[in-house]
C-alpha cells in the first residue's frame, strides 16, 4: 500500500511490497536516539539498518550511525559516506556473520526527495533495501517506527518514464526475551512509584485514543485530498478504509448498545469498589499504627506512666556521679 504522503501528481500504478512486515527491536530505536541527540543538531541523521531476512519478514536487530549532510535550501546536494559505512559492515561482519545490511533508517519525521536517492545507493549492499522513518520527538504518540521499500513503476500519462517510489510496509516493535528484561529495568527506573497503577492505564489508553484521533485525521486528509483531484485514487488504501468501516459495530441496533452499556457500568462499578476498598485498608493501617505506636493527634508518641517513671528513674541513675552514690548508701546505713 503506497503511504498517502508519498503519492506523486501523476497517476501510479499500485504495487505491493515484497515484505510483509518489518520488526524493529528496542536497541534499534536507543541506537537512533543516541545518535540524533549526539549530533545535537535539528536536522535529521541516516544510519544503516542489520539483521536478518525471512519469507518476507524483515528483522532489524542492530544499527549503527554513518555521516550524512544535506543542504536544506537545494535538495540535490546531499552527502553520504559509503567509505565508512563499507569499513563499518566489515567490522560488524566479524562480529555477527547472521546480521547482514537490510536498509536505512533516518529520523524524518517524513520521507524527502532524497531518500530515494539514498535507497538507490544502498542497492549496491542489498537487492531491495528497507527504509525505516523514526519519529524522536517524545510528544508524538503511538508507535514511532513507519518502513517503507522502493520499487520500479511506469507512468501512465504517456512518456511510460520508469521510476522509482516508496511502497509502505506494516511496521511493528519487537523483542527478544533479553531485551524484553533489558526493557523492563528501564522502564522501572523511569516509572514513578508515586503514581498508581490506574493513573497509568488511564494515561496509556489516553494515549491509544490520541494515536487513534491521529491516524483518522490522516486518513480524513488523504480522502479530502482524492475528492479535491490533489491526489491519485488508490485502490488498496481505499479497500483497507472500506474495511474499517465494515469492521465497526452498528451502533443502531438496541442489544448491542444496551449490552455496551451494561459491560460499562460493570467495568466502572468493579473500579469504584476497588477504590473504596483501597482508601479503607489504607485507613484502617494508619489507625493499627496509631494504637501500636500510641501516637496522639499531633503525630507525638504518648507512652504509659509506668514507662515514664522507670525511664526517669534510669535517667536519674545514670546522670548520678559515683560520690552520690556513696552518700546515699551512708545516709541509709545511719537511719
Amino acid at each position: 500500500m503506497v503511504a498517502p504522503e508519498e503519492n506523486s501528481s501523476s497517476s501510479l500504478t499500485s504495487k505491493k511490497s515484497i515484505y510483509n512486515e518489518v520488526i524493529v527491536h528496542p536497541l534499534v530505536l536507543l541506537s537512533v536516539v543516541d545518535h540524533y541527540y549526539r549530533v545535537n543538531t535539528k536536522k535529521r541523521v541516516v544510519g544503516v539498518l542489520l539483521g536478518t531476512i525471512n519469507r518476507g519478514k524483515v528483522d532489524v536487530t542492530n544499527s549503527f550511525a554513518v555521516p550524512f549532510e544535506e543542504d536544506s535550501k537545494d535538495n540535490k546536494i546531499w552527502y553520504l559516506d559509503h567509505n565508512y559505512l563499507e569499513s563499518m559492515a566489515y567490522m560488524f561482519k566479524k562480529v555477527s556473520a547472521k546480521e547482514k545490511i537490510i536498509g536505512f533508517y533516518s529520523t524524518g519525521p517524513k520521507i524527502k526527495p532524497n531518500d530515494i536517492k539514498i535507497d538507490n545507493l544502498f542497492r549496491r549492499f542489498c537487492a531491495n533495501p528497507v527504509f525505516v522513518v523514526i519519529d524522536i520527538r517524545p510528544d508524538i504518540e503511538g508507535i514511532p517506527v513507519k518502513a517503507y521499500t522502493s520499487f520500479e513503476e511506469v507512468e501512465t500519462d504517456g512518456t511510460k518514464e520508469i521510476h522509482r517510489n516508496f511502497v509502505h510496509i506494516k511496521a511493528l516493535i519487537g523483542a527478544q526475551e533479553a531485551e524484553e528484561v533489558g526493557v523492563e529495568h528501564l522502564l522501572r527506573e523511569i516509572n514513578d512509584p508515586s503514581i498508581s497503577s490506574l493513573a497509568n492505564q488511564i494515561k496509556h489508553k489516553m494515549r491509544g485514543l490520541i494515536g487513534l484521533q491521529e491516524k483518522l485525521e490522516e486518513i480524513h486528509t488523504y480522502l479530502a485530498n482524492v475528492v479535491q483531484g490533489k491526489m491519485p485514487v488508490n485502490n488498496n488504501i481505499i479497500y483497507s478504509i472500506q474495511t474499517i468501516f465494515n469492521l465497526l459495530p452498528n451502533l443502531n441496533v438496541e442489544e448491542l448498545v444496551r449490552a455496551l452499556l451494561v459491560k460499562g457500568n460493570d467495568m466502572h462499578f468493579m473500579i469504584y469498589l476497588s477504590a473504596l476498598l483501597r482508601s479503607v485498608i489504607s485507613l484502617h493501617d494508619l489507625v493499627q499504627n496509631k494504637i501500636q505506636f500510641k501516637e496522639d493527634d499531633y503525630g507525638r508518641i504518648v507512652e504509659d506512666k509506668k514507662v515514664t517513671e522507670e525511664r526517669e528513674k534510669l535517667e536519674k541513675l545514670t546522670k548520678a556521679g559515683p560520690d552520690d552514690k556513696k552518700d546515699k548508701e551512708e545516709k541509709k546505713e545511719k537511719k
